[in-house]
């Protein structure tokens, strides 16, 4: 075989393994999407001010057992990353808009939600599930054993791909990532507050055992858990 027939034959087989994994990507949007779980459009305006959310916000620790709504869970998830414009643009600022968040439902006691792990999308505001079952003690555990949080409803869970951020602004992503993380863990406080639900931020936690709980992505890192729940 000639040297110009080796490098047309190598040249195949990259194409052809670059499609493989294409459709193979294709494939599992579309397999996701198929099996989403759309939820209740968020709610774009509401009784409480925000000048009252700031004064009703509160670390809470202490939880009724009661469980909380679909549209609940789906307006603090939108709270934390949802859309608010047309052109894509999140509830939470983000450098160079290259939204490195990922994040989680653990639902236990969601009502018409069965328990489980789903990742949020934003783009479609849906759950895809990712774990069947309540983990909700399994991620106590892994939090160093905080049970205050285990009478929770459900955690909103936030991961991050540093990648995104530092493949446009390198080792600044160190930085600018745990930011955002912030951003938005604040907006799940202040909507928790003009729901009158409580939470608190944890950020006390095994990674690796929060990674294995969430069934997290080699790449994505686990950074923040808010338990969520009635105020007891």
């Amino acid at each position: 075989m000639s040297r110009q027939t080796a490098l047309a034959v190598l040249i195949g087989l990259a194409q052809s393994a670059a499609l493989l994994l294409a459709s193979g990507s294709v494939a599992t949007a579309r397999q996701e999407t198929a099996r989403a779980i759309r939820l209740p459009a968020p709610r774009r305006d509401g009784p409480l001010s925000l000048e009252a959310a700031l004064r009703a916000r509160r670390s809470i620790r202490a939880f009724t057992r009661d469980s909380l709504s679909l549209a609940d869970a789906a307006q603090l998830l939108w709270a934390a990353q949802g859309l608010n414009r047309e052109a894509g643009g999140r509830t939470a600022p983000s450098a160079g808009a290259t939204y490195p968040l990922e994040v989680f439902l653990l639902a236990g006691r969601v009502r018409d939600l069965p328990a489980g792990v789903y990742r949020y999308r934003p783009a479609s505001h849906d759950l895809v599930l990712t774990k069947s079952g309540d983990v909700r003690e399994e991620l106590v555990a892994a939090a160093l054993r905080q049970t205050w949080a285990a009478d929770a409803a459900l955690f909103v869970a936030f991961a991050a791909v540093f990648e995104r951020t530092a493949a446009r602004y390198g080792p600044r992503a160190e930085r600018y990532v745990p930011m955002e993380v912030g951003h938005a863990a604040q907006n799940v406080y202040l909507q928790a507050a003009a729901l009158d639900l409580g939470t608190t931020f944890q950020g006390a936690f095994n990674d690796t055992s929060v990674t294995r709980v969430l069934g997290l992505a080699p790449d994505e890192r686990p950074l923040g858990l808010m338990p969520v729940g009635r105020p007891r």
